[in-house]
């Protein structure tokens, strides 16, 4: 295609196809995070009134639509930049442009989240120091390692996957146990119904922010260019990824929901020990020592899913690099890494401003997690935009694709409206400032271009 062709001329070296379906798995994974809803399973408690399992049912089928909307865009467009690429290729380049940018937003955003978790997780462990040293550790570790290479960061990610899934697993036969032994803190329903009267509002307004565990399944598809099996592979790995995280979300939460002695109204009141409430729940129910091996998994896991998430922050930098939509030397290849060295760095130093920023607020966990959905869930629009657009008006400028896709995109844009809707006001001006942003730099550039004569029709370009 026409920016694979501006890759050579504008001396940007291509991505090397060295992972496999594990690795791409394991991308996915570490991004998600198998215990993800340890960090934020107070807030979504207090947001939803106690039904924090339902809200991790609606999450995962809402994503299962955009799941399955990556998985077509992939074939139609297997390249760096994913939501950028499908958009750009679906709707035209000015949407691409737009996608693009508002993907940034929770790219830069969503590895600080999980750098925070990962600085209160240790400070947990070790009190004495604040959790926004702990947290700028964590960037600079993951960072060098995202810079030593994909396929190095790929091997030292399994390992710390496969040890969060162990720590899941004792979580899980300790909770059941002490469930049998001594019974739950509420009603078995309570996790799905709620605390008092059921309110559908308070669900959509946690799914807003729960959406934040699974876009990993995005990260997967950013990494199109690097799989050596090709598009079908990561559409594979994409749909495995969200079926399992959902399965693993929905029952760890609906067990610490159970054995969680504080109601959810004062969780609500008290947003200060919200990121501390799962780990107070493994401690009051089975003991210190649960509360620390979670704590300590929750440390490292979070880390590394920052790393999956500043990689993929990298390729989606240097994609729209590649396309000139960003300064060109975010767009250069290191020779001996294979890894967009700049774009990587220029998403860490973003990364580490805003999770240090946080980390020294006490309400920092509450602020950023609800602002930084509102940008994926923009382009995931865009992404179902660009499904309908291809598949059912240009295909390409031929006939119309399978119906079943412009279904479902449907039906998936839909459900992404709502949760939009149901975003906190604070999460909804964020995103409405910096896609009015994003709307001047893409008029900037098309002044530009028609200035220098390309018109138009040549601001792709």
């Amino acid at each position: 295609m026409a920016s694979l062709r501006r890759t050579a001329e504008a001396g940007a070296g291509p991505l090397r196809r060295t992972l496999t379906f594990r690795d791409l798995l394991v991308y996915g994974l570490l991004f998600i995070a198998p215990m993800a809803p340890v960090g934020i399973f107070g807030t979504l408690q207090a947001k939803s009134h106690g039904a924090v399992a339902l809200v991790y049912v609606v999450a995962t089928v809402a994503m299962a639509f955009t799941a399955y909307a990556y998985a077509q865009m992939v074939r139609v467009a297997p390249q760096a930049g994913s939501v950028y690429t499908y958009a750009r290729v679906g709707l035209g380049r000015g949407a691409g442009f737009v996608a693009g940018w508002m993907a940034m937003l929770d790219y830069l955003l969503i590895p600080a989240v999980a750098y925070l978790f990962s600085g209160i997780a240790l400070h947990t462990l070790v009190p004495s120091v604040h959790p926004w040293v702990w947290t700028a550790l964590a960037v600079g570790v993951t960072t060098l390692l995202n810079l030593w290479g994909v396929r190095t960061a790929a091997r030292v990610g399994f390992a710390v996957l496969a040890m969060e899934l162990v720590v899941l697993a004792v979580f899980v036969v300790a909770a059941v146990c002490v469930l049998v032994a001594h019974g739950a803190q509420r009603g078995w329903a309570v996790p799905f119904t709620g605390e008092g009267a059921f309110s559908p509002g308070a669900v959509l307004s946690a799914v807003s922010v729960a959406v934040l565990s699974y876009l990993g399944f995005d990260a997967i598809a950013s990494f199109a260019e690097e799989s050596a099996g090709g598009a079908r592979r990561v559409a594979r790995a994409v749909l495995t990824c969200l079926v399992v995280a959902g399965v693993l979300f929905a029952v760890q939460t609906y067990l610490a929901a159970l054995l969680d002695p504080v109601p959810a109204a004062e969780l609500a009141a008290r947003p200060g020990e919200q990121g501390d409430a799962f780990y107070a729940t493994a401690g009051a129910a089975v003991g210190g020592w649960l509360q620390k091996l979670v704590a300590a998994s929750k440390a490292i896991g979070a880390a590394f899913a920052a790393l999956a998430g500043q990689a993929a922050a990298g390729r989606l930098l240097f994609a729209m690099a590649r396309d000139r939509r960003l300064p060109g030397a975010m767009s250069q290849v290191d020779e001996g890494s294979g890894v967009p060295r700049r774009a990587l760095l220029g998403a860490a130093a973003v990364t580490l401003v805003a999770a240090v920023w946080a980390a020294r607020r006490e309400d920092g966990l509450d602020q950023l997690s609800s602002v930084v959905n509102v940008g994926a869930l923009t382009a995931f629009a865009l992404l179902h935009a660009s499904v309908i657009g291809w598949f059912g008006i240009r295909k390409g400028g031929g006939a119309p694709g399978p119906l079943r896709h412009v279904v479902v995109s449907l039906l998936g844009l839909a459900v992404v409206v709502a949760v939009i809707v149901a975003a906190s006001p604070t999460a909804q001006v964020v995103g409405g400032v910096w896609l009015t942003v994003g709307l001047v730099v893409l008029a900037v550039q098309y002044r530009r271009r028609a200035r220098a004569g390309g018109g138009a029709a040549g601001a792709g370009d």
